[in-house]
């Protein structure tokens, strides 16, 4: 946990300018951490709001918390911020009372200020706070008041909520994101990219290049990486232009064009079985279930993350440091990996986070910042803007990888299932720049693969985490007497692939929950009742129970319409979450989404409306999946490179939406971000079928895939 690594209050909560500060190691990428850690702080502290600010997350002066992924940051940063601010306050009243008099009980704590004996006026803590030792240690075990508010948010009483910090500059477009940023002598730059990743730079016309130094702009080249920097950003940009063409290339037999599913085999990968969710490196590969009921198998293609803005870097090489600024959602990882690449020392180098514009995972951010720092290397004492153009992001940022989930189940003489055994097939999700033995952290950084001394590709090694990589969900939440649960790792995959929101979670439960439906339609019972009949935990059960009462409220769905459903626990232990659909399918295969609702239960509830906008805005990104995404290629190289070639979800897709969350005052907040997305596949692929009566079980639901299976059907 991050306290263990970082034990002390200042470590989270300083003052400055009498203004409460919380430092954190989590950025906040839009799932709005930054609003519920100052909810945190108010809690405790009751300091208002707008007394309270967030510090710049930047290495050397955040706390160490790694990597903002996996929905840990109210686990971690949350759970640090409390307990420093629940100390805090014990210290402070204790401090009061030594100073003023009086017993700590004696002490009152409103509006951040103590009011006791011997005083006239509330003291602001914030001016006591510098009586408080710099060693204190945050107790993990402190009084917290939060499940008294808690409580407050699940009574009648309405409990104000707190506005997502940021949002009104965002409205007003006074927010600036990296892409934004404008300093004095700054240069933008361009890279010039290979057709594709396996091509090389094999000549670079002469005549091009003298052209460009007699227009005041800069060539920097290392290797097969060029790029070009200059004061103007539309002359840096349609230079760019020119000197790609001005390109030769290797080929280097282009990019494989074979069936990607059909390498998607037991045959060809490193097996692991997993136990309680997690990979057993010395168990042996148990049998197959003997004669099960029902066999299926589902498929989900490459896919990108579908930023809204492709990825930018600011860095400044002077005086023999590296500063950088990013939105990469590692900063202390990638700060390691870009000094080891540069040949500098770790404290040469520092990585500030602001915004980018839309992205949950390893994009092309880490990537960009990379290449800032290679042009700013080159160009000392001048600030380098480095922005990718659509085409760089949607081509050469790390790929969701391509993965196939094969499930069997043995039912029992109730029909319940008796024995249940899932294999999930795929590439890595382990891409992101990690300092580590064999420059593991450079090899993973895209430059270095064709600077003049260039790193291969870290070899992607089996992630063997507790509801880690591919097999994230792959053990099902249900009650099962018997499971047998095997991740199997291809190396050999066409495209580097990396962390996609949900990483392996959205391909099982799409396949578990489709899976769920098929079983229970073959025996006609109800699909919720199926899913009861397999759950004991009580709070699962709650949420499903909630999900029937208001589904009952809805309108059935018309004549071409169907209703779906899915339910699913994130990491079998954070939010849980049933979601049902209700859409039609046209004459032509066309999916519109009529209504959706969300039932969630993430523990006690810390910033309502934050929680409401994560479940529902992961909902329209499984949406998008489960509807129009997928990576296509052919030998010369990535052909989905715009928003044309590769769709997502638009507003008119866009369905009425409605999100019940369970509040539970007394148990612990639990992570949100990536709970929806899973589920909302499955819930539309269950529509799907539903309305048509054709089990879908490959990615993306497109008309063409819709009506080559109608053709297909047996009549």
């Amino acid at each position: 946990m991050s306290l263990d690594s970082h034990p002390l209050i200042s470590d989270w909560l300083t003052v400055r300018n009498g203004r409460l500060v919380v430092h954190t190691g989590k950025v906040d990428i839009g799932q709005r951490i930054s609003t519920a850690l100052a909810q945190i702080a108010h809690e405790e502290l009751s300091l208002p709001l707008d007394r309270i600010d967030i510090a710049l997350v930047a290495t050397g002066r955040a706390p160490d918390e790694g990597v903002t992924s996996g929905s840990n940051s109210i686990e971690q940063s949350g759970h640090a911020v409390r307990c420093a601010a629940a100390t805090l306050r014990q210290l402070l009243i204790a401090h009061a009372a030594d100073l003023l008099g009086g017993r700590a009980s004696d002490w009152i704590l409103t509006d951040g200020a103590l009011s006791g004996p011997g005083t006239n006026r509330p003291i602001p803590i914030t001016d006591l706070i510098g009586g408080i030792e710099p060693t204190a240690r945050a107790d993990p075990l402190a009084a917290s008041l939060a499940t008294s508010l808690a409580r407050s948010l699940a009574g009648p009483v309405a409990v104000p909520e707190p506005a997502m910090r940021g949002l009104p500059d965002m409205v007003a477009g006074r927010h600036v994101f990296v892409h934004d940023l404008d300093v004095p002598d700054m240069l933008h730059a361009r890279v010039i990219r290979p057709p594709h990743a396996r091509a090389r730079l094999m000549r670079l016309s002469d005549d091009s290049v003298r052209t460009l130094d007699a227009t005041g702009l800069h060539l920097i080249r290392d290797g097969s990486f060029l790029a070009v920097a200059g004061t103007t950003e539309w002359d840096v940009s349609k230079a760019a232009e020119r000197l790609a063409d001005a390109c030769t290339w290797s080929d280097n037999g282009g990019l494989p064009e074979a069936d990607v599913f059909a390498a998607l085999t037991t045959g060809n990968a490193t097996r692991l079985p997993v136990v309680d969710g997690q990979p057993d490196q010395a168990g042996g590969i148990p049998p197959p279930l003997p004669d099960p009921d029902h066999t299926a198998r589902y498929e989900r293609p490459f896919t990108l993350h579908g930023a809204l803005a492709p990825s930018a870097s600011m860095a400044t090489w002077a005086d023999g440091k590296l500063s950088v600024v990013t939105h990469s959602q590692g900063i202390y990882p990638l700060r390691d990996s870009i000094a080891e690449s540069l040949g500098l020392d770790p404290d040469q180098v520092e990585l500030s986070h602001v915004p980018g514009s839309g992205c949950y995972g390893h994009n092309g951010a880490d990537d960009a910042a990379f290449e800032a720092a290679i042009v700013a290397m080159t160009l000392p004492d001048r600030p380098i803007l480095l922005k990718w153009s659509r085409q760089d992001e949607h081509a050469y940022e790390p790929f969701g990888t391509a993965m196939a989930v094969e499930l069997a189940a043995s039912l029992d003489r109730s029909g319940n299932i008796a024995a249940f055994s899932a294999e999930a097939i795929g590439g890595t999700h382990r891409g992101r720049p990690r300092p580590g033995t064999g420059q593991a952290g450079p090899r993973n950084l895209l430059a270095n693969r064709i600077r003049a001394n260039p790193i291969s590709p870290q070899p992607p090694l089996p992630n063997m985490n507790w509801q880690g990589g591919m097999h994230r969900n792959l053990d099902p939440i249900y009650d099962v007497p018997a499971k047998r649960l095997i991740k199997n790792l291809i190396d050999d995959l066409p495209h580097r692939t990396s962390a996609l929101r949900c990483l392996g979670a959205a391909a099982n439960i799409f396949a578990l929950e489709s899976f769920m439906d098929e079983l229970a339609g073959q025996q006609d019972r109800d699909p919720l009742e199926f899913r009861l009949a397999h759950l004991t935990d009580p709070r699962a059960a709650a949420v499903i129970d909630r999900l029937a009462d208001e589904m009952a409220k809805l309108p059935l769905p018309g004549r071409q319409g169907g209703r779906g459903l899915a339910y699913a626990q994130y990491k079998n232990a954070m939010t849980r979450v049933a979601i049902c659909v209700d859409l039609e399918v046209g004459d032509r295969g066309e999916i519109r989404l009529k209504h959706a609702l969300i039932v969630a239960d993430a523990g006690r509830v810390i910033d309502r409306n934050g929680l409401a906008a994560q479940l529902e805005g992961g909902f329209l990104q499984g949406a998008s999946w489960a509807l129009y995404e997928q990576v296509d290629w052919d030998r010369s190289g990535i052909l989905s490179q715009d928003w044309d070639s590769y769709p997502v979800i638009r507003f008119d897709n866009v369905p009425r939406m409605r999100t019940v969350i369970l509040n539970q005052p007394d148990a612990s907040p639990l992570g949100a971000g990536e709970a929806a997305p899973p589920p909302a596949v499955a819930a539309i692929a269950n529509a799907v079928c539903d309305a048509t009566g054709l089990r879908v079980r490959r990615l993306p639901l497109t008309p063409d895939t819709i009506l080559r299976q109608a053709l297909n059907a047996p009549s």
